[in-house]
């Protein structure tokens, strides 16, 4: 099966190398890093692990990252296509897990269990879900960038968020296209570095108001 690994990137270069060294050891060789503008050595960390780099001249954002990996996945054939942050915040061995839920379903998301995330996250990551759904998204954890899509996915998600709001924009347009979608339970592995990244309450108001403007375009 041709599987591609999708890691967005944006100054990680303390813990890429060992993501993709944990990645290959559960025998993902075809990994894509998508450089977004970094100013550390993340991407020459990535390509001296032997992936494929994409880099972009600039800070583009999450949205746009993910739109360059996935249209490169889609690029080389990629029966499936698995987005897995950089922060090490997932688990490789939870990948067949989100592989398995592809038998019936167009996208698979990790859902975390909410009560291991710190309480701004989670205060933020609640509130997203039900934004998400007032556009018409499924009720799942909206903001987990831990996904699998197959082939029907990865051609009818067209991503135009740039930043964090692409997350929850790729829940709306799941329904909007009628695809398949189905949560599969994870585990979140939440460190001081980890904590520091992704949405917050703060991040939450913000892509609240580019759902808004996405929907009015």
């Amino acid at each position: 099966m041709n599987i591609w690994i999708v890691i967005p990137a944006y100054n990680e270069e303390r813990l890429i190398g060992d993501n993709i060294e944990n990645l290959k050891r559960e025998g993902y060789e075809q990994i894509i890093v998508v450089d977004d503008g970094s100013q550390d050595k993340t991407p020459e960390i990535a390509k001296a692990k032997g992936v494929k780099v994409i880099s972009h001249k600039n800070n583009q954002g999450l949205g746009a990252a993910l739109r360059t990996g996935l249209q490169e996945a889609y690029d080389q054939g990629a029966e499936i296509a698995v987005t897995f942050d950089a922060d090490g915040q997932h688990d490789p061995r939870a990948i067949p897990g989100l592989i398995n839920a592809l038998n019936g379903a167009d996208l698979a998301i990790g859902v975390r269990d909410r009560g291991e995330m710190p309480w701004n996250k989670r205060v933020g990551n609640f509130i997203l879900d039900i934004v998400t759904r007032f556009f018409g998204g499924p009720l799942i954890d909206s903001q987990s960038g831990f996904r699998a899509f197959n082939q029907r996915a990865l051609k009818k998600i067209q991503i135009c968020a740039n930043r964090y709001a692409v997350s929850s924009e790729i829940m709306i347009q799941s329904q909007e296209k009628k695809l398949k979608v189905k949560g599969v339970p994870i585990k979140g592995i939440f460190t001081d570095y980890s904590k520091a990244r992704g949405t917050t309450i703060a991040s939450g108001i913000k892509i609240f108001l580019s759902l808004l403007r996405l929907k009015a375009s």
